[in-house]
């Protein structure tokens, strides 16, 4: 069985599938809407200069994300 994480601790470069999403049901709402789909990838694509927010590709979009956004995406 494949370790469950948070999306925040994706290394830089690494690709997962988003496994669940652990946020308030309108934050819940929004993140689907970016892509933030259970079952599809995501990676890790660039951090900024002071470590937040972080940029992921998700369905063929870059989308930057606050890594207290991110710790609510649960990814395998």
């Amino acid at each position: 069985m494949e370790e469950t994480k948070t999306l925040d601790r994706l290394r830089m470069g690494r690709r997962a599938t988003i496994a669940a999403l652990n946020a308030p049901e309108a934050q819940r709402q929004r993140m689907l809407d970016l892509g933030f789909v259970p079952g599809r990838p995501v990676s890790a694509l660039q951090e900024s200069p002071w470590g937040d927010p972080v940029a992921y590709g998700v369905c063929g979009a870059v989308i930057a994300l606050r890594r207290a956004d991110a710790q609510q995406i649960l990814v395998r």
